[in-house]
């Protein structure tokens, strides 16, 4: 069963576990076909997370939403945070990275200076978790393909997991769309999750950081 996080006439939110396909395929049912079967309803995608991504995902109960929250995705009106571990040291802690995001080898992406249409925009703060290991709480002002991923392999420090970008070897990617916040027929909502896969996002030295974060948001690095 996906789990789910609020159910609304407009829309259901969810937390995605990691290892799901978006899409069907190799004839096994994607993360909306199972999320139909398991509600008995239509759904209208207007984001989508990376398979080895979990987290916070909203989907449209009708076209007319669907196409409200397509806009404010599109026009940068949804504000998001990720949570991601590396065990790598980073160039820098934080900071804001601005780069188009290009096409690299074997279906991986790179940050680059200079490519087509506007550049990827992510801003982001750490914190040291002692044992070698460093969260992340990344705010993307934009929406590429792979960008919080790119981003933090352009630092020097791909996530935990994430073999696709030189990530070292466990049980999962550390990849976690922490929150999603929009406003919607002059509502605001706000949807917070917990990763809910994963030993190192279970730790307790994590979990105090998170609720750092969460009683004393950071400032943005401009």
């Amino acid at each position: 069963m996906i789990p789910i996080l609020h159910q609304h006439r407009d829309f259901v939110v969810i937390n995605k576990p990691a290892g799901i396909h978006f899409h069907s395929q190799d004839g096994q049912p994607g993360l909306v076909v199972q999320l139909e079967r398991q509600l008995s309803l239509k759904l209208y995608p207007v984001h989508r997370l990376d398979t080895v991504t979990s987290g916070v995902l909203v989907l449209a109960t009708n076209p007319a939403t669907a196409a409200a929250l397509t806009e404010a995705f599109s026009t940068h009106q949804m504000e998001k945070r990720y949570l991601a571990l590396s065990d790598r040291k980073p160039k820098k802690k934080q900071g804001s990275i601005k780069g188009h995001i290009v096409k690299a080898r074997r279906g991986a992406w790179k940050l680059a200076r200079d490519g087509d249409g506007n550049p990827a925009h992510t801003q982001f703060v750490s914190h040291g978790l002692g044992q070698g290991l460093r969260a992340y709480l990344l705010r993307p002002l934009s929406g590429k393909t792979h960008q919080i991923r790119v981003t933090l392999k352009s630092l020097g420090a791909p996530i935990l997991g994430d073999a696709l970008y030189g990530g070292s070897e466990t049980d999962r990617t550390y990849l976690h769309a922490l929150s999603l916040a929009f406003e919607l027929n002059g509502h605001s909502h706000h949807f917070y999750a917990l990763p809910q896969q994963g030993p190192e996002f279970a730790t307790p030295a994590l979990l105090t950081q998170l609720q750092q974060w969460q009683q004393t948001p950071p400032l943005w690095p401009k």
